[in-house]
């Protein structure tokens, strides 16, 4: 069978794969390779992603005096937000994750972004909100809980702007029982639930009386985060390639 010149490789598969009986068995070899490519493109992508938090962390010390996780944590903090913030956007805006646009203009994708920047800083709102409803001080030290605020919409809510875009209606199906579509959202909610159990489990250290550095506020819940989220970035691609055949939603 001679490919034809338009069609690329990827696009080949699934061209193929439509004009294939489901029984037969070059559907069935032919959807494993199509698995394979998806989760090595996830796979491929979180390993960029994460060694930008290691960047983060190696590099101010080239710029910053005496910089340390824990000396410097706001600096830290931000640079692994930033960090993880630009790498993320420009990742997902390569693979072409991002849901098509129904429109070209000008003046929609303004309205867009202006949309994105909202939501964001209403998650960071939200954030900052439970952080305190959970007895974090509420005037003293309230730059280190909105930071903490930022990092965490940084890790969920952003990668939600990257993948679904600002729609609301796709987050809330997203997040709802078997309703991802693509292995993205699966990856999607893996790392949300990791980062935000990862900040819960990361304020546990904190009332205990042993003095160490890294009890001050909000420096463990941070870890926490920055560690589920690593965790959920590397478990991603291992629990989907493991459970494939339970999962039946379309690949992209």
């Amino acid at each position: 069978m001679t490919r034809p010149s338009f069609f690329s490789p990827a696009e080949d598969i699934k061209t193929y794969v439509f004009h294939i009986s489901p029984t037969n068995c070059m559907y069935h070899h032919l959807t494993s390779i199509m698995w394979d490519v998806e989760i090595r493109g996830m796979a491929s992508a979180h390993a960029i992603v994460a060694s930008s938090i290691f960047m983060a962390t190696v590099m101010p010390a080239v710029f910053v005096e005496n910089f340390s996780v824990y000396g410097t944590h706001m600096v830290w903090l931000y640079c692994v937000a930033g960090s993880v913030a630009v790498v993320n956007i420009t990742v997902f805006w390569l693979l072409g994750i991002s849901p098509p646009t129904k429109k070209n203009t000008l003046s929609y994708k303004l309205n867009r972004l202006f949309r994105s920047c909202l939501y964001f800083l209403l998650s960071c709102l939200f954030f900052h909100t439970v952080v305190v409803l959970y007895g974090a001080p509420l005037l003293e030290s309230a730059l280190e809980t909105f930071s903490l605020a930022v990092l965490l919409s940084t890790l969920t809510t952003l990668r939600c702007l990257c993948i679904l875009g600002p729609n609301v209606q796709a987050w809330i199906r997203v997040f709802s029982r078997d309703g991802a579509m693509s292995v993205w959202d699966t990856s999607l909610q893996i790392t949300t639930g990791c980062s935000v159990i990862g900040a819960w489990l990361g304020a546990f250290p904190i009332p205990l009386d042993w003095d160490r550095p890294w009890q001050v506020w909000p420096i463990s819940c941070t870890l926490g985060a920055t560690t589920g989220f690593l965790t959920g970035l590397l478990a991603a691609p291992v629990w989907i390639h493991w459970h494939r055949k339970q999962l039946t939603y379309k690949l992209k």
